[in-house]
């Protein structure tokens, strides 16, 4: 009996045991695992379709994306590790957005994947001729800007979660970017993606990253919705910054 017992305890804290969940990976491990999976992951996009090495439009890109997206993720590592742990969260909860990303995936590998086959067939320079290094070079610093911008608005607003989601103790947020425009971190992407094109020298994928413009058009406008419902004072807000998107336009 008492042999029985023991093997029953000792069974039922194996139970536990098995139950118990796994140790999560640290913040700082999961940004040094994550950078290097995403860098390969935009060199394959970006070199496999163009076939070569040689196209410096995408190492130049990847420099103005990269250095200032490392930035800014170990900036907040260092002085904002939880705002940090809410912006690596994924998984919208609303419908909407759900289907938003639903159909958005697809546009955009069609997108970063075209600069590359147009790289390797020339279909811009055989079409409307090549991309000129000086609209390359002014894209390529537009995007770093917008990469500044999205620090700046992120500093700003320890709540911009990458979800549509109201949480406890979050408030609005009305100085800096947030004084000009109700979404300047969506004002920024827009930006982004309307020289991305250009400053991988490709004319023919611009229409391709103009199309994810209506994705964030209606995506802000659920998620005005939602908070207006859900985030106290974000209506009022919205009556003294009236532009969602674009000042003195819309």
């Amino acid at each position: 009996m008492t042999k029985r017992r023991s093997q029953s305890r000792g069974g039922g804290k194996s139970a536990r045991a098995a139950r118990a969940p796994a140790p999560q990976m640290s913040l700082k491990s999961r940004l040094l695992l994550g950078f290097p999976l995403a860098l390969a992951l935009a060199l394959g996009v970006l070199f496999g379709p163009a076939g070569s090495w040689a196209f410096w439009q995408g190492w130049a890109f990847l420099a103005v994306l990269f250095v200032p997206n490392a930035f800014t993720f170990f900036y907040f590592n260092r002085h904002d590790p939880r705002f940090l742990e809410r912006r690596l969260q994924t998984g919208e909860q609303a419908e909407e957005q759900k289907s938003l990303l639903k159909w958005g995936k697809p546009l955009y590998i069609v997108a970063f994947l075209l600069p590359g086959f147009d790289y390797r067939w020339g279909w811009s320079r055989s079409l409307l001729g090549p991309v000129p290094l000086w609209l390359t070079l002014l894209s390529l610093a537009m995007v770093f800007l917008c990469m500044v911008l999205v620090f700046r608005v992120l500093k700003a607003n320890r709540f911009a979660a990458r979800t549509v989601r109201v949480e406890a103790g979050q408030t609005v947020v009305s100085s800096g970017p947030y004084s000009l425009v109700r979404h300047p971190y969506y004002a920024a992407t827009v930006v982004l993606w309307l020289f991305t094109p250009l400053a991988l020298g490709s004319f023919v994928a611009w229409p391709a990253f103009v199309l994810l413009i209506p994705l964030y058009v209606l995506r802000l406008l659920n998620e005005e919705r939602i908070l207006r419902e859900k985030l106290p004072g974000y209506s009022d807000y919205c009556l003294r910054t009236r532009f969602r998107l674009v000042p003195f336009v819309w």
